[in-house]
């Protein structure tokens, strides 16, 4: 198969925002689990540890998605910003036969 070389010249802002935000929440759900079991293995009862676990859990998640998202789009901005001094990202792809 024959590969193209194409560059990548400009990034959506908000596109690569979103795909932050997913990042950030898979981030956030596995921190959000390991911080929810340490803080309710620290909590004195067992109703204070569900419902500081649960709260725990739910600030992570949420605290990475918002925090993916940020990044993400401050990530594109700078790519945008500097693409002129970099020259942009350099991308093979291969062009494929669909068989039919």
């Amino acid at each position: 198969m024959a590969t193209t070389a194409y560059l990548v010249k400009n990034l959506g802002i908000l596109s690569v925002a979103k795909f932050g935000a997913i990042v950030g929440l898979i981030y956030g759900i596995v921190m959000g689990l390991v911080m929810a079991v340490t803080v309710g293995a620290m909590s004195g009862t067992i109703g204070g540890a569900i419902a500081a676990a649960i709260g725990t859990f739910i600030a992570v998640a949420i605290a990475g998605v918002i925090g993916g998202f940020i990044t993400g789009a401050i990530v594109a901005f700078i790519y945008n910003f500097a693409l002129g001094t970099i020259g942009g990202i350099e991308v093979d792809l291969e062009v494929q036969n669909s068989g039919h």
